[in-house]
């Protein structure tokens, strides 16, 4: 049902609302700006960072960690680094997650990719782990210095690599490609500023090509057999030598015993008899006699029991108490 027209109102009413006062305004415009002022005159740099201050642009200084004034509204900056953490790039692979914003590259299957020595196509995956030793020479000698890094550490790495077979690549050579690359990288650090240390090089998994994956592995497979192989052998080495030596001392030690046993036996038997012979130099009778007495002394007692008679006598023997074990002569 339609109202009629006369009932609504021809003119809304007006609301007349104070204006505020310009001192107002001003104490609104001022307390903006001393909350400004005092939000960018600190700044905190946490434990494992250190901080870089600009003052318009211009390095001014380098502080520790904790918290700090400056000069507000943008006049000084501030460029926090994680100097006292250790960073990380990761070629040919990359894990998730990760905070450095360098750490993964853009291109993997192109950084891996390397040929050898040899002429032989290898597929390396490494991890350069460093620190930032100079946050101003990080910030400011170099444009971009965690891709000159990453560049300087794939060059290294394709030099080093080439400089070898693929067999020591994949194999034997892992340790000294891990020294020579760090040494490498080091060096180009330190000749373009960088501002950074190098603390380790790892290599992770060193594979040949997918199409020869398979011969490789067959190779490695026999020369692990082989050392093996070899291991054994020394151990039976290990095991029987030394047995066998220490037979040989033994066998040489008793020799040495019975030879100077029989040495000193002749010896003095030797002095023995000179002595005798002295005493038998000045009284032949009474030694010849001394002698067969104790020669008998020894011999007799060796011999049993016996009964000594005289070959003339006769019917002894039913008279004698003899035992069976007697000899009558």
């Amino acid at each position: 049902m339609a109202l009629p027209v006369s009932k609504f109102p021809q003119q809304l009413p007006e609301f007349n609302l104070p204006l505020p006062s310009p001192a107002l305004i001003r104490s609104v415009v001022l307390g903006v700006f001393l909350l400004i002022l005092v939000w960018t005159s600190y700044y905190t740099v946490g434990a494992e960072s250190e901080g870089v201050v600009l003052r318009f642009g211009k390095y001014l200084k380098t502080v520790e960690p904790g918290l700090h004034f400056k000069m507000p509204l943008s006049v000084d900056s501030v460029t926090v680094l994680p100097t006292r953490r250790l960073l990380k790039l990761e070629f040919g692979f990359y894990t998730p997650g990760y905070t450095n914003p360098n750490q993964a590259g853009r291109q993997q299957d192109e950084e891996k990719s390397m040929v050898s020595g040899d002429l032989n196509a290898a597929l390396v995956e490494w991890v350069v782990q460093y620190r930032i030793d100079d946050p101003k020479k990080y910030l400011f000698d170099v444009r971009n210095p965690g891709q000159t890094l990453r560049d300087i550490s794939e060059a290294s790495m394709r030099e080093v690599v080439g400089d070898r077979t693929v067999d020591e690549v994949i194999t034997i050579g892992r340790q000294e490609i891990e020294i020579a690359a760090l040494l490498r990288m080091q060096g180009y650090a330190e000749r373009y500023g960088l501002g950074v240390r190098i603390d380790q090089v790892q290599l992770k998994n060193v594979n040949p090509p997918s199409q020869v994956q398979q011969s490789f592995n067959e190779v490695n497979k026999a020369q692990q057999d082989r050392e093996n192989t070899i291991n054994i052998a020394n151990g039976e080495y290990n095991k029987a030598v030394p047995k066998a030596k220490g037979e040989a001392e033994q066998t040489v030690q008793n020799a040495e015993g019975y030879r100077f046993k029989r040495v000193n036996e002749a010896e003095g038997d030797v002095a023995s008899f000179t002595a005798m012979l002295g005493q038998y130099t000045k009284s032949p009778e009474i030694t010849r006699t001394r002698l067969y007495l104790e020669t008998m002394s020894e011999v007799i007692p060796l011999m049993g029991p016996k009964i000594i008679v005289d070959e003339s006598l006769r019917q002894l023997l039913p008279i004698l108490p003899l035992s069976g074990k007697g000899e009558i002569k």
